[in-house]
């Protein structure tokens, strides 16, 4: 125990465990420490390097994936969360039906620049549709608010959301 009260873990005693995902479609069992990131576990483990590594703080939203159609920050994220529940990647959008509307979207409105934060926003306005308040530019606005492009693709990225959700309402 630390003077604090907290136990003490040496470096390096961190617990293994059997990680079963689902990801994109596909199964995937690994051995994962306690404490490493989904995003890790993405990128260096399945070798799914669309997802982005950008701040590592969950504040510029590059990393977002979804775990059983919800947003999550997977820098945030422990790979343990996500034990038996389905995690979709940039790399499944093409097989996602929303997914495939705003990826189409995105290229037809120019809704890229560099590309580097193209991902999070991909599986983030995924999300928002999926959600439901991609219902106005500023409901889309506000629920994208997590998701940050140093380009200035903005007005693009609003319009692609847009056109995306219009034709996911359409029967």
């Amino acid at each position: 125990m630390s003077s604090a009260g907290i136990p003490f873990v040496p470096v390096g005693a961190e617990a293994d465990m059997d990680l079963h995902l689902r990801v994109n479609g596909r199964e995937a069992d690994i051995r994962v420490e306690s404490r490493e990131t989904l995003l890790d576990v993405l990128r260096e483990r399945l070798h799914l390097f669309g997802t982005k590594k950008g701040c590592d703080h969950g504040q510029c939203g590059a990393c977002t994936v979804l775990v059983d159609d919800r947003r999550v920050l997977s820098c945030l994220t422990l790979a343990v969360q996500a034990q038996d529940r389905a995690v979709t990647t940039v790399e499944g959008m093409a097989g996602h039906p929303v997914g495939r509307l705003v990826q189409a979207a995105f290229v037809a409105e120019d809704g890229l620049q560099c590309g580097y934060c193209t991902p999070g926003q991909i599986v983030s306005a995924t999300a928002c549709i999926l959600e439901g308040t991609a219902t106005s530019d500023d409901a889309i606005r506000e629920a994208m608010s997590g998701n940050l492009c140093r380009c200035g693709a903005y007005p693009n990225i609003v319009a692609a959301i847009r056109s995306a959700a219009a034709g996911a309402l359409r029967p």
